[in-house]
């Protein structure tokens, strides 16, 4: 195991034990995985990815451990329309660019003011956590290509 690997697992047996979940073989190369990439996943590509070192992972586990992910904050969910579901490592607050023609997503760093949809959703009695901004639209190689 590597240097890197090991404060990559060490985070994550941190934030399990913190929730009293178990630390299992699946949970920390999915976890790896996801950090040695700088890219946004679906759940499939994961389980592609994964099934060299763990054959035995099935798609279920994949996505139970990424909702678990979710809540422990190591991913983002990204819906990507068209009922395509990405996850984010990069859990840093950002939003995206989602190409509808090719499907291309692409982070966008950018300063959103969103207290007002805050605002909105307390009014309505939701308690809202975060919020994403989501921009649709044709991407740079899409576009010159049209």
């Amino acid at each position: 195991m590597t240097a890197d690997n090991e404060v990559i697992d060490a985070d994550l047996v941190e934030r399990l034990r913190a929730r009293g979940q178990r630390v299992t073989s699946q949970r920390l190369v999915i976890n790896r995985m996801l950090r040695s990439r700088d890219q946004h996943v679906t759940a499939e590509e994961v389980l592609g990815a994964v099934t060299q070192t763990l054959p035995g992972t099935s798609l279920p586990t994949v996505y139970a451990t990424l909702e678990l992910f979710e809540q422990l904050g190591i991913v983002r969910r990204v819906n990507a329309g068209g009922g395509a579901v990405l996850f984010d490592s990069r859990t840093v607050e950002h939003h995206h660019l989602i190409c509808r023609t090719c499907g291309a997503v692409q982070d966008v760093d950018a300063n959103v003011e969103l207290e007002a949809v805050f605002a909105a959703a307390r009014r309505s009695g939701f308690a809202p956590d975060r919020a994403a901004l989501v921009v649709d639209g044709v991407c740079a190689d899409c576009g010159s290509s049209a």
